[in-house]
């Protein structure tokens, strides 16, 4: 992350959290930056209303792996404002890195609401950790209340995501994917 989107005018306590609830609000004041272009997490810096950059990937990297929730599974809240920060960036000028997080993200929601293990947050949602060397690799032991969120989620979802879409494919299973969206899986496969 760069020095200057560090630097956090006015919002700085608002942005280190406390607790899952915390994280998810300041994962939802990096959504309005992404939505605006304005605000703490883009001050001191160019930021064009509905791009998500690397600094603002980097804030939800930073966010979701601070030390007070890094032993934590990701909470429902946070998984859902980052479905939010997805659907309001038009445009991607992070090279992947907020894709790759938010498929981990919700693959350590998934498998830890349904009573599967998961490693800490530092280790899951890092970008050198490859996603199949911890989430299981198919649905079994996964709640049903929990892929029916999933798939409620993914009706909305931006169906560029790959990382996203080849996650739900292997760990939550093809049966969750809405119909509309098979056709472009079988891309992912290939």
């Amino acid at each position: 992350m760069s020095a200057s989107a560090m630097k956090v005018v006015g919002s700085a306590d608002a942005l280190e959290p406390s607790c899952c609830q915390s994280a998810a609000s300041a994962l939802e004041i990096v959504r309005d930056g992404v939505i605006t272009g304005e605000g703490p997490t883009t001050s001191g810096r160019v930021h064009f209303s509905r791009v998500l950059d690397a600094d603002d990937a980097a804030w939800c990297a930073r966010i979701l792996t601070s030390a007070a929730v890094d032993a934590q599974p990701v909470s429902r809240a946070e998984a859902e404002v980052l479905f939010a920060i997805n659907e309001a960036a038009t445009e991607r000028k992070d090279d992947g890195r907020f894709e790759d997080l938010l498929a981990k993200a919700i693959a350590h929601h998934a498998a830890s609401a349904s009573g599967l293990p998961v490693p800490p947050r530092h280790v899951a949602l890092s970008a050198e950790t490859q996603i199949e060397s911890w989430a299981p690799a198919n649905a079994r032991g996964v709640r049903t209340d929990v892929l029916e969120w999933v798939a409620r989620q993914l009706r909305g979802a931006r169906p560029d995501n790959k990382a996203l879409m080849a996650m739900v494919a292997t760990f939550v299973g093809v049966t969750v994917l809405p119909l509309a969206k098979l056709p472009s899986m079988i891309d992912i496969g290939m």
